[in-house]
């Protein structure tokens, strides 16, 4: 009797960490989970369905207005329809240089299904990304076919657990210089300038070889020609 309870609690207990361990990671997230400051990218909402007895049919996106986007553009998903959403500002913002009037707040996808078992990428090239920040945080909503709502809205914090419903993060690095590139180019270039040189001047010395051995020939035709007719006017 004390075996089988002890089997059952330890079984008990072993389900109960699968069940946590599918909680924690079944939740919607950004994939990559990080892009380079300043630029443009290509990120994807990661939405898998947590439910055994109803599917996904809609996932709403908000983006953080103090952190604005000039450009959000979804790609077309088979069977799912987006809808971009804009906001005025009533202070316009500087942007990289420009006056941004309005900035996109929210992207919902509607329309598809995500059974249970399955997940869904949602793809979206945004830009120009924060080069002042570390991180974006989108808050998710995801909604199921029996009106259940799931809300991913609360932010991580740095050296605290892991939120029950964490917020999809974007993770901002620092740009990769530009001039690294460009350095090789130009060393590139350099070793091509100097192959071609090289080339050209190998190419100009054979040349001045071949016209000396002709003038060699035709001064020796010459002196032939000269003591030929001496013979003959002797």
């Amino acid at each position: 009797m004390k075996t089988s309870r002890v089997s059952f609690t330890a079984a008990l207990a072993a389900g109960a960490v699968l069940v946590l361990s599918g909680t924690a990671f079944a939740h919607v997230s950004v994939q990559p989970g990080e892009a380079a400051k300043g630029g443009y990218a290509t990120i994807n909402f990661k939405v898998p369905n947590e439910r055994d007895n109803a599917s996904t049919t809609q996932l709403e996106v908000n983006f953080p207005v103090d952190q604005p986007l000039t450009s959000v553009m979804p790609q077309d998903i088979p069977g799912w329809t987006s809808n971009v959403e804009k906001t005025k500002l009533d202070k316009p913002l500087t942007v990289h240089g420009k006056q941004v009037n309005e900035v996109v707040t929210k992207v919902t996808w509607t329309g598809g299904k995500i059974a249970p078992g399955k997940f869904q990428q949602f793809p979206v090239s945004v830009g120009k990304l924060p080069d002042n920040a570390d991180q974006m945080v989108f808050k998710a909503i995801q909604t199921y076919d029996n009106n259940e709502i799931v809300r991913w809205i609360e932010e991580p914090k740095e050296g605290a657990a892991e939120p029950q419903n964490p917020a999809p993060v974007l993770k901002l690095t620092a740009a990769k210089a530009a001039d690294d590139h460009h350095d090789d180019k130009n060393a590139t270039a350099t070793k091509d300038d100097k192959g071609h040189d090289e080339a050209a001047a190998g190419a100009s010395d054979t040349t001045a070889r071949i016209l000396g051995i002709a003038g060699i020939v035709i001064g020796l035709g010459g002196v032939a020609f000269g003591v030929a007719s001496r013979r003959r006017a002797s």
